[in-house]
């Protein structure tokens, strides 16, 4: 299904200064629409720079003045929030962003949504996704038409921000059954795939992606492919273990003011090998032209 959208659209994006917000700006531009940043005033000029570069026009704000956001907001046909942060951002930040989009008419609102599928994982289990669950309380009671967009984990992370894969001992380490289905995406086409959504006046409230579908079994054997050298996974225990590993983590390092503290990163691990964040069917094909990228590819960047 094709984007019914014409190059006039105009999209109003927050989060645009972040990695993934940054991709769907020029994702975007790429496809024709006139896109509004909004940041916070202060933010550094460089950051503003490379979106004004690609034709984007920022509009540096209080994001707690509710009346300049909604004047920004006037004329918009969707809002596209890649907000990251806490309770103070994807409620409170969010909120506003929301308030002001209904009070100027704007048909259509994308949450920050980027993650797993959290209408699955269990309440009070995972510290983002339950930020993500009360802020869609809010979303569904709003009179606006909103597309929530689950990728899985990012695929980036592969290249050793998040350790699934042990590239010196060529392990892959994983709790629970070796053959457990994981969903992952890159940021750019998590990015283009967003882009295309907020251009379709047509987007469902869910759309599921990735761009590969596989296991600790086959990160093992991709990573071998890739290397030349045989990689083995590494059962480190049960769901249990891993969740006691948790309790201890956030008993030790708190990093309650962290966005990504070392126990959230876990929380996600957990949610993933234990099959409860797993996309249960996914929309890929919607959107004609993604050249979905695989988990061989990223690596082989590495």
């Amino acid at each position: 299904m094709t984007a019914s959208a014409s190059a006039t659209t105009e999209i109003l994006l927050a989060g645009a200064t972040g990695g993934l917000g940054l991709r769907i700006a020029k994702a975007l531009r790429a496809r024709g629409a006139g896109v509004r940043a909004v940041v916070r005033r202060g933010t550094l000029g460089d950051r503003i720079a490379l979106l004004r570069e690609i034709g984007v026009t920022v509009v540096e704000l209080d994001f707690n003045d509710l009346a300049k956001v909604t004047s920004v907001c006037v004329g918009v046909d969707c809002v596209v929030s890649a907000l990251n942060g806490l309770h103070e951002t994807i409620i409170g930040t969010q909120s506003i962003l929301l308030d002001a989009a209904v009070s100027a008419g704007v048909p259509r609102f994308i949450p920050s949504d980027f993650c797993l599928d959290y209408t699955r994982t269990p309440a009070g289990s995972n510290r983002n996704m339950d930020l993500r669950r009360e802020f869609k309380e809010r979303l569904d009671v709003a009179p606006i038409r909103a597309t929530s967009i689950f990728n899985g984990a990012f695929m980036d992370m592969l290249t050793g921000q998040a350790p699934f894969i042990l590239f010196g001992p060529r392990r892959v380490i994983h709790w629970g059954d070796a053959v457990q289905s994981l969903d992952f995406t890159t940021m750019d086409d998590a990015a283009a795939y967003t882009a295309a959504a907020a251009m379709d006046p047509t987007a469902p409230r869910t759309l599921r992606i990735a761009g590969e579908e596989t296991s600790p079994r086959g990160l093992a054997a991709a990573a071998g492919d890739v290397s030349g050298k045989p990689f083995r996974t590494l059962r480190i225990g049960g769901i249990g273990l891993l969740e006691g590993m948790i309790k201890a983590a956030r008993l030790v390092m708190p990093g309650k003011e962290q966005v990504f503290p070392p126990w959230q990163g876990m929380q996600y691990m957990r949610d993933m090998y234990s099959g409860d964040g797993k996309l249960a069917s996914l929309d890929n094909d919607r959107y004609p032209g993604i050249a979905w990228t695989g988990v061989r590819q990223v690596l082989a960047t590495r």
